[in-house]
């Protein structure tokens, strides 16, 4: 999905919602595990409900790697589910030497066929540049995450007292463009977000931390936001956990369109 066909679905469905497809077998509802296939099935339901909601979708690969070849096939079923206006994240967190990123490109752009994956940048240009060779596939690159273990490097400052996660931004932007870069900026950071959009104004940001982990979404808009929205709020446990009974799917759309007509106000607020 090309970086106009994004700003496109937003601009349709008044939302810059991503659901964060993060199913864990231990948490889904109980009558889905008699099913042959029960991840997938949570997933279809949840996607049923909430695709006219959300512009993207982030199966974090973890939940279904740990699952061996079965999750593996129950991550394509997926991933080949999810409607066409709507873009596709792996949340994959990869990032190695050029010669294993490209297989890892390859495996997530030419097999699961998803529009953008997470990469860490921690070993340089040539870890990520393998990434970039795909025509109108993204690099979402972790910039400035949210967890507590963001306080043991991405603050180091140097001698200057600039903060490594602001050398990351200014060295990586120069590797793509803001039509195939996107950054991970946690919404926990709010203030970290006005930051992060003064080095890179024109990039899109994929913001995890709104809803179960507490971040403010009229935060988010007003410190990243830029002339084409260039966000992409991720919302995973408050949604997908809305309800474990025989409504799990009802109560996870409920949810999403909670978000979306948050998001339409604010969309409407700042004239797009």
């Amino acid at each position: 999905m090309t970086r106009q066909e994004l700003i496109a679905q937003i601009r349709t469905k008044q939302s810059f919602l991503c659901v964060g497809l993060d199913t864990d077998l231990t948490k889904i509802p109980a009558h889905l595990l008699q099913d042959e296939d029960p991840v997938f099935a949570f997933n279809k339901a949840i996607i049923d409900a909430t695709k006219d909601f959300c512009v993207a979708y982030k199966p974090n690969i973890a939940f279904y790697e740990c699952l061996g070849p079965k999750g593996w096939e129950s991550l394509k079923k997926t991933i080949d589910y999810i409607p066409d206006n709507c873009f596709v994240i792996a949340d994959a967190k990869r990032g190695d030497i050029g010669n294993t990123s490209s297989y890892y490109a390859k495996t997530f752009f030419e097999y699961l066929d998803c529009d953008a994956v997470t990469v860490a940048p921690y070993m340089g240009e040539d870890s990520v540049t393998p990434f970039q060779e795909y025509e109108g596939k993204w690099v979402i690159l972790l910039a400035l995450t949210s967890n507590k273990g963001a306080l043991d490097f991405q603050f180091m400052t140097d001698i200057n007292g600039e903060e490594l996660y602001k050398k990351v931004l200014r060295k990586s932007a120069k590797w793509g463009n803001d039509s195939n870069l996107m950054y991970v900026v946690g919404a926990t950071r709010a203030e970290g977000i006005g930051e992060v959009r003064k080095l890179v104004p024109n990039h899109f940001f994929l913001v995890p931390g709104v809803g179960a982990q507490g971040g403010s979404l009229d935060d988010v808009a007003n410190y990243g936001w830029n002339a084409d929205c260039g966000l992409l709020v991720n919302a995973s446990r408050s949604i997908l956990y809305a309800s474990n009974g025989n409504d799990f799917a009802e109560k996870a759309g409920e949810e999403a369109q909670k978000l979306q007509q948050e998001m339409q106000a604010i969309l409407h607020r700042k004239g797009f």
